[in-house]
């Protein structure tokens, strides 16, 4: 069950190096190209399929992208902007049961996370070694995230859930 929930494994940060930095951009620019390629050519019946038992459905997944990269983005420019800010964070789980992600096209979503990313890929470029090291606070995990350790994670983020859905089209042959 968890090589279902966490096709890549659970998220690691062992620390930032420069390569690590550059292959975290890489890897945020790519993710709109792998969703659209993830997403191509499935029906609504599909769409409206779990990746697991008792899971979100691939629209669900798709969607949550688009909510995540939108609140990850936000978080970024805040820490950059603001003096250790405290973010707002968002309930993943009643966000994914909204009308809009249980019924929009996943179309919708993947044209926002390619807005987002390009976005997102030219704020990361543009960041000095030094601005990595900046933070917000979490108020939900109650401790403070650095940059550096954030961009690990939101790589790691968009692959996870692409794997959720390109392993569910591999085992369902699809």
């Amino acid at each position: 069950m968890d090589k279902l929930r966490y096709p890549i494994g659970r998220y690691s940060f062992e620390g930032m190096t420069n390569k690590h930095r550059e292959q975290w951009i890489i890897d945020i620019e790519r993710l709109p190209g792998q969703l659209s390629a993830a997403l191509a050519e499935l029906d609504d019946e599909q769409l409206d399929t779990s990746y697991r038992s008792g899971s979100w459905s691939v629209r669900q997944v798709a969607h949550h992208l688009a909510d995540a990269s939108m609140n990850y983005f936000s978080r970024f420019k805040l820490a950059l902007t603001e003096n250790n800010p405290t973010i707002k964070p968002f309930n993943e789980e009643r966000w994914a049961e909204t009308a809009d992600s249980l019924q929009a096209s996943s179309a919708i979503s993947l044209s926002i996370v390619e807005g987002i990313h390009a976005r997102l890929v030219l704020l990361l470029r543009s960041l000095e070694t030094a601005d990595f090291d900046k933070m917000f606070y979490h108020p939900e995990k109650g401790s403070q995230i650095g940059l550096a350790y954030f961009l690990g994670y939101v790589a790691w983020h968009g692959k996870h859930h692409v794997a959720q859905i390109t392993s569910l089209r591999e085992r369902k042959d699809w």
